[in-house]
């Protein structure tokens, strides 16, 4: 793959008919091995965020070597990594999903939140005598971007009699829980851990691993999160708190917060009609994030030089490549006021979702990539050091 130092001297090379991945591996490769050194157990990559075999191989060559996986296709991606530990976290999955993750990939640990699921894991792998089995609680969402307990997780004060019955045929006994995407302080592993703790004492069952899941964010144009010593002091004050022996262990679940940073998306402007621009890539393709959630991502001019100070910046909305009139990102996205048809625009800390969702809608969805070798525009990891790289301005949270 082409390598280039900045997304400018990419589009300056190729001047690129279709949008581009500009891949920073580096990047993967720094937030992973931030997490290693600082999180107090496993730390287990989400596939679903990005499944780039580069990132992957740089996530990997960081020291990551267990992997959240929700699907077949990747149980399929991962399995061959050497020494991959993979941990299925789909709490519903069919019999043949488990039968096959079982036998023909060497899975082990499954997570479920019903009795029923129980049962389908105990049948579809011959009663096995070496699972790990996490029970996924429901806890409550505080201050994340995309709550998720509605979907999945047994209310804490149901669990215990599904958490005795998993114990039963457990080797290892774990409980999990998901405190929703992009959660900007860490008040909601505290709680969750809290009802953790009541779990385990209702339940009278000893605990073999406790996994809080994912969550952890990364910087968008439009959010702070508290800094990530912030939450991991937080949760390693709320386990160790918990009534569990010394053997037990903790994982964590981080997509968003490893890969965001590791991916730019450099499009094209169409035209531009007053404040909206038109671009040629959007809601169905990598921008699903910023025009469903309001992610506001940070963006800059690339082909002309722009020495704008940001109190002089315009703002701008977005229009994506094809004919739905839901294909709109309304930003704000702060960009120099000359922009026009034929420029290029970095958007940056896509890689998290933005590759997974795109689709093929009205023919488009079709995209180049390269790496690139500088730091990625906005990083939660510079600022922890103190020297964040921050190449954009902030707007209110």
């Amino acid at each position: 793959m082409d390598r280039f130092a900045t997304a400018r001297d990419l589009i300056i090379a190729r001047q690129p008919d279709r949008p581009t991945f500009g891949l920073r591996p580096h990047a993967a490769g720094e937030a992973a091995r931030w997490f290693l050194k600082n999180f107090p157990g496993d730390v287990a990559y989400a596939v679903k965020a990005n499944a780039s075999p580069f990132l992957l191989g740089a996530l990997y060559g960081a020291g990551i070597r267990h992997f959240d996986v929700a699907s077949l296709p990747e149980i399929e991606d991962v399995a061959s990594i050497p020494d991959a530990h993979l941990h299925y976290m789909h709490p519903v999955k069919s019999r043949t999903a488990i039968r096959r993750a079982f036998f023909e990939f060497g899975v082990r640990s499954f997570s479920l939140d019903s009795e029923d699921e129980l049962a389908k894991i105990r049948e579809e792998t011959g009663d096995a005598k070496d699972l790990t089995l996490w029970v996924r609680i429901a806890v409550q969402a505080k201050n994340s971007a995309l709550p998720l307990e509605r979907m999945f997780g047994i209310a804490p004060t149901k669990a215990h009699t599904l958490l005795g019955k998993s114990r039963q045929v457990a080797r290892k006994l774990g409980v999990t829980f998901h405190v929703g995407s992009q959660t900007v302080s860490p008040e909601a592993y505290v709680t969750a851990l809290s009802e953790v703790g009541k779990l385990i004492v209702r339940a009278g069952v000893v605990l073999d691993r406790v996994d809080v899941g994912g969550g952890f964010p990364s910087a968008y144009t439009n959010s702070r999160p508290a800094p990530l010593t912030d939450f991991i002091a937080a949760i390693t004050r709320a386990y160790e708190a918990l009534p569990v022996g010394e053997s037990c262990r903790m994982m964590c679940e981080p997509g968003r917060a490893l890969v965001s940073e590791a991916e730019s998306l450099i499009v094209r402007v169409n035209s531009r009609r007053g404040n909206e621009l038109f671009i040629n890539d959007g809601a169905y393709g990598a921008l699903f994030d910023a025009a469903h959630l309001g992610w506001i991502f940070p963006v800059r001019l690339l082909n002309r030089a722009d020495p704008t100070p940001s109190a002089e910046l315009t703002p701008f909305s977005f229009w994506g490549p094809t004919c739905d009139s839901i294909d709109r990102m309304p930003g704000p996205f702060m960009l120099p006021g000359s922009v026009a048809e034929g420029d290029y625009i970095e958007i940056g800390n896509i890689g998290a979702y933005g590759r997974a969702i795109a689709g093929r809608f009205n023919g488009f969805g079709a995209y180049e990539q390269a790496i690139l070798l500088d730091p990625p525009m906005l990083s939660v990891y510079g600022l922890e050091a103190g020297v964040g790289h921050n190449r954009g301005p902030l707007l209110p949270a």
